[in-house]
């Protein structure tokens, strides 16, 4: 029984450990994080009214041959407001059931997204998520294509160049929109952007060559992006710089690498994806010709300091009376489970579903998340989806359950004897180890069967929690009541009188509802055992969970839940079995002992 309880400490202190590390290392310094950005973005809104809009493309140097050019006026925030930024430059209408936004025709690029389903807050009537927005903005981010020429192609379309419309001015799922531009040397550029009712940008660039000689001219794709995410990522989540190509496969890059490493070059490919991804959203270039590329990742820091993933095509040759294409798409939107597949499989994307980080124990977290979001199509409530995934997963390891509990009835019903061995050979440790062993032989207990039912809850918790965190189907998935977000933790706190009196509570203060659930949930389940008699065994018994209560407190309220309701099926388990075993349940003496009166040194 000893070693059982040892073994179940060492578990127990485990997930405290990791759970500590969460709360009080990551949280916090996500918060300092959080501030700081938010400070450096007013600061850069201070400097921006200073800023000198009458020379917008000053400083940019022009490209080297075969040279992905610079953004022009990447050095100032010209634009005080987004509405005015929009309003400096001609554009075309998106309109899908998915986004609303627009292309600058200035470069042909896509830099106003709104997401059409997503809001800030959970608020119905907060903001639509701006995903993309001018490069004038302090928050500038855009998906451009382009071309890199020489002498003899002439001026080729870059990120100045002016696109003519040709026919429709608005871009929808059943209306492509086709783009224009002729230069000096006889080239033809056509441009036609076609886009699906999701996330799912085409562009199809034609070369015509009018002229009298042959040419070559290299295609280019850039995402790039002038600030960071105002919420700081974590170590269970990769945000930052992405992509799958040539033989290193994935590649991540967090904004402090690549701040660091300032250009990452892999090796050519013929395939894959590159972009930038957030927590919940994602844009990403997708070469579909086949054609070799160049990769690329880096961070600038001339003028503005900004992100990039790129790539650049070989030469693309263009005999003269001839004409080339070259195709690439845009993913830029919401980076749902679904979609994601979908393309991945229909577009022939390799690997695209790797955009969602699904961590190293993919293998748990992606059928997690597939049997809760079988679930919520049932219920329609991913808190129910919860619940009746908890029961599933009992039911799957209730054969092994059921065995641990009853080794531990077993273990409770010869503990005397236990006890006996340990009087009989208090002063030889040895000897009293060789009869434990051979009374477990004897009555055919296995000391550390008690164990598994704690053990196999760890990746499960574990992978429950980095489906909450991960997936945008989570996020703002209401459940009933106060918990209007599962993603979040508990609004509530006790702390407060639940609302009742008006004022911010530290982070640390904010125990709500279901993490006092959690906590009583938890001792009593742990009440279920005899306490042990080692004093040490005992204090950490009784104070784990208080201590879990006030950790879980800041985890995601699906998560909490899903321990709550974990804890109250496996109390019931438990209290079955022991009673089919005829072993005392431990519960109410250990909670009357625990609120007795004890008697004084001189009673």
């Amino acid at each position: 029984m000893e070693n059982n309880r040892n073994f179940f400490i060492t578990i127990a202190l485990s997930v405290l450990i990791l759970t500590l590390w969460q709360v009080f290392y990551m949280n916090p310094r996500v918060e300092q994080q959080r501030e700081a950005a938010k400070i450096e973005q007013q600061r850069v809104e201070e400097q921006k009214k200073a800023a000198e809009a009458a020379n917008p493309g000053a400083g940019t140097p022009a490209p080297a041959p075969g040279a992905i050019p610079n953004a022009p006026g990447g050095g100032t925030v010209t634009a005080a407001s987004r509405d005015q930024a929009l309003a400096a430059s001609k554009r075309v209408k998106i309109d899908t059931p998915s986004l609303e936004g627009s292309i600058n025709l200035t470069g042909a690029r896509l830099d106003d997204l709104k997401l059409k389903h997503y809001t800030e807050t959970v608020d119905k009537n907060s903001p639509e998520i701006e995903l993309l927005n001018p490069q004038a903005l302090p928050t500038g981010y855009f998906a451009e294509i382009g071309f890199v020429g020489n002498d003899k192609t002439g001026t080729v379309p870059g990120a100045e160049t002016v696109w003519s419309v040709d026919g429709n001015p608005t871009l929808s799922p059943s209306t492509p929109v086709t783009l224009t531009y002729t230069n000096d040397k006889g080239l033809t550029f056509k441009r036609i952007f076609s886009v699906d009712a999701n996330y799912m940008f085409t562009v199809t660039d034609t070369v015509q060559n009018s002229g009298t000689s042959a040419v070559s001219l290299f295609n280019y794709g850039r995402v790039t992006r002038y600030d960071k995410p105002a919420v700081a990522s974590t170590y269970v989540l990769h945000e930052g710089l992405i992509g799958v190509t040539g033989t290193e496969g994935l590649a991540e890059y967090k904004y402090a690498k690549i701040e660091s490493d300032k250009q990452i070059t892999p090796g050519k490919s013929t395939d894959g994806w590159l972009g930038i991804t957030d927590k919940y959203w994602a844009v990403t270039l997708v070469p579909t010709e086949k054609q070799p590329f160049q990769p690329r990742y880096a961070f600038f820091e001339d003028g503005r300091h900004r992100y990039q993933s790129d790539f650049l095509t070989d030469a693309i040759n263009v005999d003269a009376g001839q004409s080339a294409t070259v195709e690439t798409e845009i993913f830029a939107g919401a980076k749902e489970v679904a979609k994601i597949n979908a393309y991945e499989a229909d577009r022939h994307i390799r690997q695209f579903n790797l955009v969602i980080d699904w961590g190293w124990f993919y293998f748990i977290t992606k059928p997690m998340f597939w049997l809760i979001d079988t679930l919520y199509k049932f219920f329609g409530n991913f808190g129910l989806a919860i619940l009746a995934t908890t029961v599933i997963v009992k039911a799957i390891f209730f054969p092994l359950a059921n065995k641990s509990y009853a080794s531990m009835a077993n273990m409770k019903k010869v503990q005397p004897k236990m006890l006996e061995i340990r009087e009989k050979y208090a002063d030889d440790k040895m000897k009293q180890q060789q009869a434990m062993m051979e009374l477990y032989k004897t009555e055919k207990i296995n000391p550390l069967a008690g164990c598994w039912p704690v053990a196999l809850q760890i990746p499960v918790f574990f992978s429950l929690y980095k489906v909450l965190y991960i997936t945008i189907e989570m996020r703002h998935a209401p459940f009933f009541g106060w918990i209007q977000d599962l993603a979040a933790p508990d609004p509530t706190s006790i702390f407060n009188l639940f609302g009742l009196v008006p004022i911010t509570l530290p982070h640390m203060l904010m125990i709500g509802v279901w993490p006092l659930i959690m906590g009583v949930t938890m001792f009593l389940q742990m009440r279920m055992n005899p306490t042990p008699p080692d004093p040490t065994q005992a204090a950490i018994f009784t104070w784990m969970p208080v201590i879990f209560t006030f950790m879980m407190a800041g985890f995601p309220a699906g998560l909490v839940i899903y321990w709550a309701w974990n804890n109250t099926l496996s109390i019931l388990q438990q209290g079955v079995i022991m009673k089919r075993q005829g072993a005392k349940i431990e519960l109410w003496d250990n909670l009357t002992a625990l609120f007795k009166k004890k008697p004084s040194p001189a009673e």
